[in-house]
Parts: structure tokens; sequence; C-alpha cells
């Protein structure tokens, strides 16, 4: 379900940050935590985000149904399938260098 903003309370990440609860050692989840759920997500399960200008931007109901699929992965599954991520692509391109390389080499 993307986020609609005309029904949606609309938050900054930064925000959404400061209103999660307390973790670990009383502090508060970190900005690049948030960044890392909307993109690459927590065990297959994504933040939907909007960019509003040049601020990345969740909502309320968002960040509840995010938790609520956390939670309850079997009833709500991934919001997005498992794709491949960017360092996966910078991996094989490394690999294919190393390959070629060592056939230059004759090993």
């Amino acid at each position: 379900m993307a986020i609609d903003p005309n029904t949606e309370n609309i938050i900054s990440l930064t925000e959404a940050a400061q209103s999660l609860p307390r973790r670990r050692a009383g502090k508060k989840p970190h900005l690049s935590c948030l960044y890392r759920w909307s993109t690459t997500g927590c065990r297959g399960v994504v933040l939907e985000t909007i960019q509003v200008g040049g601020t990345r931007c969740t909502s309320k109901e968002a960040l509840a149904r995010f938790f609520r699929r956390l939670t309850d992965p079997a009833q709500h599954g991934p919001t997005h399938p498992e794709t491949p991520r960017q360092h996966d692509h910078r991996r094989q391109r490394e690999i294919a260098a190393a390959e070629r390389h060592l056939d230059e080499e004759g090993l």
C-alpha cells in the first residue's frame, strides 16, 4: 500500500525517529535506521516513504503498517519482493574482474 498524502499524517524520517520508543540502552532509533528500513527493509519488510521536495518522509500510518508486518509477517508478508541489493551487483562485478585478471595471467 502506498502512502496517501491526502489522508495520512506525513512526517519526516527525522520526526519519525524521534517519535519512536526508546530501544537498547534507552536510545531512540537513529535516523540512519529509518533510512535502512525504507531502502533495504527489515526481515523482508520495507517502510513506505515518499519524497516531499528534498525530504524523505513517511507517515504515522505507514509506520504502524511496517511494525504490524514485522510483528506478524506470515499474515502480512513482505511489502516488496526480495531483490538483489546494490552491493551484490558490485560484488559480482568484482568477481568477474578477478576472473578476467586470472585468465589474462593464465591461471
